[in-house]
Order: C-alpha cells, then sequence, then structure tokens
C-alpha cells in the first residue's frame, strides 16, 4: 500500500456510467474457448444496531428474514442464500423449535445457506482492539460450533469503513482461507482495478515467507448494494433489483425501473444484463464472477424472495439453453465463489491463484470526492472510552475466572459460584461484542441506540466488577471451603461504581480506624507489576503495610470537591504496590495519630492564578512564573502563562526534548458537505485555542508522584500531568489526564496538539492497527488536510535517527502528523449536520468525557540502522512502551475492605504462577470454555477446559528495556511450568478461534511462540473433582 500512495495521483476524473471508473469495453472472444462462471450471491446484510436498536432491528426485520428464509430455500434446491451476524442468529435460534431447527442444518448441509465470517458482528475495523475482534469471532464461532456444528470458511465484510491487516491475520489464524472486502477508497479501487490487482494475496508487513496470506476479494464499485454489484452501470444494474419492481418499497434513483422477466423479453433482458457481467470481468484475472444480490434487511418479505429468485431462475434457464452468449449464471455462495476461483486456477483450495501479493491497510477511506470517513475515529469517544474499559474487564475476569475455578474444584469449594460468574462473563462478551459492530464502537449510530449499546457495557463492567472482586477474595482467603458467595453482602468493596452508562466513576472511600483494613490488589498482567497505586481513605494520618507486613512509604493528597474547595473527609493515598503475575497482594492500612508514621507524607499544594483564598496563604501564587515537577527520571516544565508543557528532561540521557502542549480546535466547513459522525470536513488548519486570563493551576508534589491539574477556560475542563516516582515502566512516561467537555460547542473538533524537536523527515509517522501493529503513514500535500488523519486505537509515534516519541492512548481516537515534528490527536467532535451518509443526525449527545495518554520519549542505543528494507517501511513499538500501553489500559484492580464485612483470615499474597512469563509473550485471554449454549442446563456451567491465547509482541529492540520487571527469553513457553497448584491434564494446540485442533502438546516440552503471532492452546485441568 506504501508504493500505491506514491504512486496514484488521487485525481477523481469522471469515469463516465461508473463515474469513479472508466468506460470499459471486451473483446467477446476471450470466453470462446470457456464460459463466464458467474456467481449470483444472495444476501443481506443487517446491522445490530444503527437506525434501530439491537433488539428492535431483530423483532421488526431481522426474525422475519429468517422465517422466511427456511421455506422459501426449499421450495427449490437449487436457491442459496448467506448469512453473517451471530448476535441476530442465536437470539432466533433460541426462540425456534426442534423441528425448525433440524430444517436450518439441512440447508446447511446441502450447501444452500452458508454461514460467513460467523463473528458475532461484522467488526469495525478501524477503532476495534485486537482482543476484542479476536473475542466477537470467537464468541460466534463457539456459538456456530456447539449449536450448528458449523465452521465458517470464508470472511465476509461488506460495510466496515476501512480495512486493517489485522482483521485479515485473525481470519488467517482461524483457518480460513479467503475473504471479501468492499468499503476502500475509490481511488485506490480504480488504481488496483487497472491493474487487475482487485484480488491479491493479503500478506501482513512483518511476514517475509508468506505464512499469512490470505486470498481477498475487493469488489469494485461505489456499495454493495445491488445496484453497484452487477457491473459499471449503476442504472442499469438497478433494473436487476426485483424488489424495485413497481409498487415495492423500493425505488430506482435513475427512474428506470425493473421489468418483471417473462418469456417475451427474457433474451433482451439477459443480453442487457450479462454486458453488465462482462465488463465487471474485465477488472479481475479469472473468468470467475461474484455479483452480490442484497442490500440492507433485504428479503424480510415472501414476497422479495419470489421476486429475486423466480425473475433471476428464468435468466438463468434461458442462458442454459443459449450457449453462444458464453456465459453460465447460478446461484451461489461466497465459498462457491471460491472454490470455483481456486479450480479454474487449477490450484487446490487454499493454495495461490495467479494474483499479486498485497500488504498494508486501507484506509482512510472516501468514498467520493474528497469525503473521507477519518471523523469516525473520534466520534462519541465517551463510548470508546468505555469499550476499553469494558475489555479490560472482560479480559481480567476472564483470567481471574478461569484461574479462580480450579483452585475451587481442588478446594472442592461447593460454594464458590461458577455458574452465575460463568453468566456474566457470557453476556459481557457478548455485550461487548456486540459493540465492536461497524456502527458501535465507531459512534454512528442514532442517539437513542449509543444508548442502548452503553447501557448493555456498564450492566456488564459493573457485573465482571463483583466478580474479579470475588474471585480475589476467594483466592486471599486461606480456607477456601469457608467462601460463601452471598450478592447482597461482601467482603470488599467495589474500587468504583458507575451509576449510569453516561456518566464517569466515583471512586469508594475505605474507611480507615486504628485497625488494619485490608486492600486487595489484583494484577491481570502475567508478570509482577511494581506500580504506584492510589486508595481513598477517610483520613490524612495512616499507616500502609505491605504484604509482609512492613510500614512503607505513603503520600497523602487532598480531594478537592471544587478548584480551589478541600473536603476535610476524603483523601487520596498512593503508594507502590507489587502484585504478583495474575496474582492478588493484600495490603494494610490504618488510622494514626498525627505525626505518628514518619513514612507518611503530606504532599505540598501550590495554587498558580487563584481566584479564592479558601487555600493555604502560603502556597498561592498570584504571579506569573515557568515551574516543573520531576521524579527519579523525568523533568517536565510548563509555560508560565499557559501552564501547559514546554519542555521534558531526560535525565538518563541528559537531554531536553521541546515538547509543547497546546488545545487546537477545528471548524467544519461552512458550505458545501459538513462533517458529521462519518466524515471529517473541516474549514482548513486547527487554531489554537487562546484564553483571556491565565488558567487556575493546582501544583501537587510529593515523594511518590507530582502533578498538575490545569482549569482550561475552554471545552478541555481539566488538564492534568502527572509523573510518579515508580520503579515501575510508570515511572519512565508522563500520564497526561484530561476531562473533555464540548457540550457548549457547535461544529467544533478539539484536537491536542503536541509540538517536539523531533525531525520525521517527509512527515512519516506510525499509528497502529487495532492495538495489534504499527502500520506507516505519510502525510501528503496532494491529498486534502482529512485524508491525513488516521485511527489511533492504541498509540503513534514520530521518531528520527536518534529518539522516537510515542504518545499511548487509553482509547482510540483519530490523529495527524501535519508537519514535521507535530503530532494531533482530536479528542471530541461535536456537529449539528448529518453528513449525509444515512445516519440522519449530527453529533450532538457528547458527555464529559475522560482521555488518557502516555508520553513516551526514548533514545535509540545507536543511530537507526539502514535496512535491506526501506528503513521506515516496518515499525514496531519498543518493548517498554508495549507494557506501558498494558498497564494504561490494564490498571491493577483496588478492593478496600467493606466496612461491616465479617474479619476472614487471608493469604497476604496469592501468587499462582510458578514464574512470570515473558516479558515479550502476552497473554491475550485465558477464557474458560462454555458449554452447548441452546441447551438450557447446561448454558452456565463452565467446561474444565479453556483458551489460552498467547502473543509474541513484535518490538523494536534498538530502544533499551528500563524498568522491566521480567526477562525476555525469545518467545519460549513450557506449559508444565506455567501454573503452581492448578495441574494441567493435557494442551492442544488450536486454530485461532478454536474451531480446529492442531495437535497434542507435551507438556514438558518447551514451545516457540514467534514475533507477532497469536497462538492459542487448549488447556484442560486435573482437578480432585474428576
Amino acid at each position: 500500500m506504501i508504493d500505491i500512495f506514491e504512486k496514484n495521483s488521487f485525481d477523481n476524473i469522471d469515469g463516465g456510467v461508473w463515474k469513479q471508473g472508466w468506460p470499459i469495453t471486451y473483446d467477446d472472444s476471450q470466453w470462446n474457448n470457456r464460459k463466464l462462471k458467474v456467481f449470483l450471491i444472495p444476501h443481506s446484510h443487517t446491522d445490530p444496531g444503527w437506525l434501530k436498536t439491537f433488539l428492535d432491528y431483530y423483532r421488526q426485520q431481522t426474525k422475519l428474514i429468517f422465517e422466511n428464509m427456511v421455506p422459501k430455500l426449499e421450495e427449490d434446491g437449487r436457491r442459496k442464500f448467506m448469512y453473517a451476524e451471530m448476535s441476530f442468529f442465536s437470539l432466533w435460534w433460541d426462540e425456534i423449535d426442534d423441528s425448525k431447527k433440524a430444517r436450518v442444518k439441512k440447508l446447511i448441509q446441502k450447501g444452500q445457506l452458508e454461514i460467513i465470517t460467523g463473528g458475532w458482528v461484522m467488526t469495525d475495523e478501524a477503532n476495534s482492539h485486537y482482543f476484542a475482534m479476536i473475542d466477537q469471532l470467537i464468541e460466534g464461532h463457539q456459538w456456530l460450533n456447539g449449536t450448528l456444528g458449523v465452521k465458517p470458511k470464508a470472511g465476509w465484510s461488506i460495510d466496515p469503513f476501512g480495512y486493517s491487516s489485522t482483521m485479515a491475520y485473525i481470519l488467517r489464524e482461524a483457518d480460513f482461507s479467503n475473504m471479501l472486502i468492499q468499503r476502500v477508497h475509490y481511488s485506490i479501487k480504480k488504481y488496483l482495478a487497472k491493474e487487475k490487482s482487485l484480488e491479491f494475496m493479503w500478506r501482513q508487513q512483518w511476514d517475509q515467507e508468506g505464512s499469512t496470506d490470505i486470498l481477498c476479494h475487493l469488489m469494485p464499485f461505489y456499495s454493495y448494494d445491488a445496484p453497484h454489484s452487477c457491473g459499471p452501470d449503476p442504472k442499469i444494474c438497478c433494473q436487476f433489483d426485483f424488489m424495485r419492481l413497481p409498487n415495492n418499497k423500493y425505488r430506482c434513483p435513475w427512474k428506470l425501473n425493473p421489468v418483471a422477466i417473462t418469456d417475451n423479453n427474457v433474451g433482451e433482458r439477459v443480453n442487457l444484463l450479462i454486458d453488465q457481467y462482462k465488463k465487471k470481468a474485465q477488472l479481475y484475472r479469472s473468468d470467475v464472477l461474484l455479483v452480490p444480490l442484497g442490500d440492507d434487511f433485504r428479503y424480510d418479505t415472501p414476497t422479495e424472495w419470489d421476486l429475486q429468485f423466480n425473475n433471476y431462475q428464468k435468466m438463468i434457464d434461458y442462458l442454459n439453453v443459449h450457449p453462444e452468449l458464453k456465459t453460465e449464471l447460478q446461484f451461489g455462495t461466497l465459498s462457491d465463489y471460491f472454490a470455483a476461483v481456486y479450480e479454474r486456477n487449477n490450484v487446490d483450495e487454499g493454495g495461490r491463484p495467479q494474483v499479486p501479493t498485497l500488504s498494508g491497510d486501507f484506509f482512510s477511506y472516501a468514498d467520493r470526492e474528497d469525503n473521507y470517513w477519518s471523523g469516525y475515529y473520534t466520534s462519541r469517544p465517551f463510548y470508546k472510552h468505555l469499550d476499553r474499559v469494558t475489555e479490560y474487564h472482560l479480559r481480567s475476569a476472564e483470567v481471574i475466572f478461569t484461574t479462580a475455578l480450579a483452585y475451587a474444584k481442588n478446594n472442592m469449594a461447593a460454594n464458590f459460584p461458577s455458574a452465575t460468574f460463568m453468566q456474566y462473563l457470557v453476556e459481557a462478551r457478548r455485550n461487548l461484542g456486540l459493540f465492536q459492530h461497524h456502527d458501535g464502537i465507531t459512534g454512528t449510530s442514532k442517539e437513542f441506540v449509543v444508548v442502548d449499546y452503553g447501557k448493555r457495557l456498564v450492566q456488564s463492567i459493573n457485573n465482571l466488577k463483583r466478580l474479579i472482586a470475588e474471585c480475589s477474595t476467594f483466592l486471599s482467603i486461606k480456607d477456601k471451603v469457608k467462601y460463601d458467595f452471598k450478592p447482597k453482602s461482601h467482603f470488599f468493596n467495589l474500587d468504583e461504581i458507575r451509576d449510569d452508562h453516561d456518566s464517569l466513576p466515583i471512586k469508594t472511600v475505605l474507611e480507615v480506624s486504628k485497625e488494619p483494613s485490608p486492600v486487595l490488589m489484583y494484577n491481570s498482567l502475567s508478570h509482577k507489576r511494581i506500580n504506584i497505586v492510589k486508595v481513598y481513605v477517610t483520613s490524612p494520618y495512616i499507616e500502609v503495610t505491605d504484604p509482609s507486613g512492613n510500614v512503607i512509604v505513603s503520600q497523602i493528597d487532598p480531594f478537592f470537591t471544587d478548584k480551589e474547595v478541600i473536603d476535610d473527609r476524603k483523601y487520596k493515598v498512593s503508594f507502590i504496590a507489587e502484585v504478583p503475575a495474575l496474582g492478588v497482594s493484600c495490603y494494610h492500612i490504618k488510622q494514626v495519630e498525627e505525626n505518628a508514621n514518619p513514612l507518611n507524607y503530606l504532599s505540598v499544594v501550590t495554587v498558580y492564578h487563584s481566584t479564592s483564598q479558601q487555600t493555604d496563604e502560603k502556597h498561592i501564587k498570584y504571579f506569573l512564573e515557568e515551574f516543573s515537577i520531576e521524579n527519579d527520571y523525568l523533568k517536565v516544565t510548563f509555560s508560565k502563562s499557559t501552564s501547559l508543557i514546554t519542555s521534558i528532561y531526560d535525565k538518563d540521557e541528559e537531554v531536553e526534548h521541546q515538547t509543547k502542549v497546546e488545545f487546537v480546535e477545528y471548524t467544519t466547513r461552512r458550505t458545501g458537505d459538513k462533517s458529521g459522525a462519518y466524515l471529517f470536513l473541516p474549514e482548513g488548519e486547527a487554531k489554537v485555542m487562546l484564553y483571556r486570563l491565565p488558567p487556575l493551576t493546582r501544583i501537587i508534589r510529593g515523594p511518590i508522584a507530582s502533578e498538575v491539574n490545569v482549569f482550561v477556560p475552554s471545552s478541555v475542563q481539566v488538564h492534568v500531568v502527572r509523573l510518579l516516582n515508580s520503579p515501575g515502566s510508570d515511572g519512565r512516561s508522563v500520564d497526561i489526564y484530561n476531562i473533555v467537555d464540548i457540550r457548549n460547542e457547535i461544529d467544533k473538533e478539539i484536537a491536542v496538539r503536541v509540538t517536539t524537536d523531533i525531525n520525521n523527515e517527509d512527515r512519516i509517522f506510525y499509528t497502529d492497527l487495532n492495538g495489534y501493529q504499527m502500520s506507516r503513514r505519510k502525510t501528503y500535500d496532494k491529498l486534502p488536510l482529512q485524508a491525513n488523519v488516521y485511527p489511533m486505537p492504541a498509540m503513534m509515534y514520530i521518531e528520527d535517527d536518534k529518539t522516537r516519541f510515542t504518545i499511548i492512548s487509553a482509547q482510540s481516537l483519530g490523529c495527524s502528523s501535519l508537519k514535521t515534528g507535530v503530532m494531533e490527536v482530536i479528542m471530541d467532535r461535536r456537529l449539528a449536520h448529518d453528513d449525509n451518509r444515512g445516519l440522519g443526525e449530527g453529533v450532538k449527545d457528547n458527555k464529559a468525557t475522560p482521555n488518557k495518554f502516555r508520553f513516551l520519549i526514548e533514545k535509540r542505543k545507536a543511530n537507526k540502522p539502514v535496512s535491506i528494507q526501506k528503513p521506515t517501511d516496518l515499525g514496531f513499538p519498543s518493548l517498554l512502551a508495549h507494557h506501558s500501553y498494558a498497564h494504561l489500559i490494564s490498571p491493577l484492580f483496588i478492593f478496600p475492605k467493606t466496612s461491616d464485612s465479617i474479619p476472614v483470615i487471608l493469604t497476604p499474597t496469592f501468587t499462582p504462577l510458578i514464574q512470570d512469563l515473558p516479558c515479550e509473550i502476552y497473554l491475550l485471554n485465558l477464557r474458560t470454555m462454555q458449554n452447548k449454549d441452546d441447551s438450557p442446563d447446561l448454558k452456565f456451567v463452565p467446561k474444565n477446559t479453556a483458551a489460552m491465547i498467547l502473543q509474541q509482541y513484535g518490538f523494536d529492540c534498538g530502544y533499551p528495556a528500563k524498568s522491566l520487571t521480567c526477562n525476555t527469553n525469545g518467545g519460549q513457553v513450557t506449559f508444565a511450568k506455567i501454573f503452581k497448584d492448578i495441574v494441567v491434564k493435557e494442551v492442544k494446540s488450536m486454530s485461532l478461534t478454536l474451531m480446529y485442533e492442531r495437535e497434542k502438546l507435551d507438556l514438558e516440552t518447551q514451545i516457540s511462540i514467534k514475533p507477532m503471532e497469536i497462538n492459542t492452546f487448549r488447556i484442560t485441568f486435573q482437578s480432585t473433582s474428576n
């Protein structure tokens, strides 16, 4: 894709009937020896939420598609149909009787009904994290395998707004051989079509051997609807969507309506149609053609089934007796089409046809003119943040539940509520999976639909918090038989409470007394954590003891109820906590007399530009001066006029880096097309947000943590910069926390701009794809500003031959590097206008939204070498950046004791692993497998097996791995040496979504996971209850 971006002029010449292409001609003699083989693919695209909620779409439309599908396919064995989203299909399956289930299975066995992709949804590929992308695919595949015994073979992704190579990798690792995509920039489609490269082997950029290759078909025209599917002329193709016949609910905008096929007109209609087929065939190298026949929520009436299938069958019959037309037409499915492609190329299925190889991704997408779909990278950032919070809770809950379940079985703990917790997990998997839909996490649904998604996510977050708290309690109790789960009474509180889908969480306060109160810390990552933690308490005079009983250093910060008003009943205590991999540590906090604990430090608060006299006078400063905060590794300096960062000094390297932070705003165009939920159409470059008076600034300094709180008189309500004096990785970066509230603005988009002294030549920068891999970007003058904005699900960086500057993000947002040394991240957008892509409204339901970032500056061990490849083609985060990101999105869970709970004897530290996993190995999931979903008795009875999904990070070893608490070993893992008290009975290597078994592994044998690879293993645990 890098070469295509360099070579393509991105012109927009009117191509005639195919406006974004060119007039296509063909020589009919090319089919003299072998007919053009055309597969007509009936399908219905069903959004699990967009203009209606998920359940409303099901009740009013999708259910009707399924109900009509069964009898209409049974009427004629030549009919075919495809369906993709298991979220809808599973609802219907639960409602139908065994007789209808048997009929559905028979249609699948006969090849008339094909389940394609088989994920819970058709996932977004720009904002979604790869954990959630994989998880929704596992959920769909496990549901399918457990109920219908179906294993999908081909990927179908017609509606996401741009495509990531991460999804191609995921499908390949799920043992798919083929996939199809649609929404790609019209100019890139034209470029590939000219080269007959719309079918290609999609290869990962880091793959030197072709082991990740998957055959990908790119649809050539504007849309996946019938008018843009049969050939280049939509006004002709529209005449062959027979649901647009007069007196039906759809119309052809070209005012040339379909006519029913009769004996009198079939010849003329067939010739008109196959002319389009033959023109479309010129864009591909094979004489096999795919023609989708469907659209959004189609085939929901018996009438449509009859009109489409009966009229097309007449044309199929006509072609069968007219070989001189050199065209063979039949109903088919996606797998039928790919099988024919392989056959005509004389290669086995899953082999390599005569097609080119392509690497990279398809962002940013434009469907016409300069209408770039780069706005949805940021739209509704509150819910994008909520998505990551849900994901972090789900992953953590999966890991600790699987661990606790094994210990419960080993300890005969009958009171462990495995079925209740399994239900929490299954519901959360499906709620998170539902939100990955390409109108969910994208922020492109109706306001009331977004509320529906949000309520589902928050319900799951609260359930998962309770699960994690209870499992942490269970694992920490010495005598596990005495554990008793009571839904209304708990040993430990949740760390925070969310009242509703659109509210920020409220932290739980520990009521301290002279008796030590236990506080549990849970670490969901597979290496030891040494991090700063913060607990809210009721007294500033406290003593913190670690699991060994030692009193440790603590810092007390005041709690502000307003900018300058301190709450004398609530305080924040910070200290360094050490928690083992996948383990739980118990710290104790108690109240002491004033000055009784010399290791407890009260932080020093300084207020600049104060407007109140309520803060201690000696710490109020009314004048302007430059100021700074620092820890052992970094010193951050701030502007005397704006209180924003101006530089970051690296103490190890003794180098000061210019780091100018500004808040900027874009306005939408005044005329023509305007920004909306999908599109970003700015009126030129962003303007710096200036404010009349210097902002109120609060500086809190202490031995554990120092921070600057800036109350910006703008849409950025609060801007917090924090440095942690931690020996762990959290001490190596600058933490940024913003609360953005744009509700008083309209047609504005707020961004943070970071201007550095990094010389990123040619404005080359790197953004991640789904948190999984980095992709090289370049800002081009030949493209409009909005085309140079890309998704940033996890991080972006710029670099020169000496230094790299990485912005790590806790939520998915849009980003750019429009000038050398400058990075911008768009944090929120509020828009009055609909952008004419079907939503029918702007984006005005904004909330006070948290944004969390980390700034990481790293110096290369040596100047960047010139590699065999172009030096900037491949990019990888440093190992420290990987860990900083994991720590940012997966903070330690903190559970303070409930004030009225009965005392129990707790283990100081629960350590489930023999040794930590290597630094470069990431435990993506440890997912207990669900039983048969359509069995009321077994649905929430967990199996004795779990999916362990491991990835080896691909990282740039040119940067030192500072402050990590683990070691690297080249990605080696031995299963017999992972768990301490849990006996692993059997391990099998599986395909990514566990549909296919690869091999049984020797538990004592060391296995190797290659860099970037994600490997799934099915683990069976031995328990005394077996």
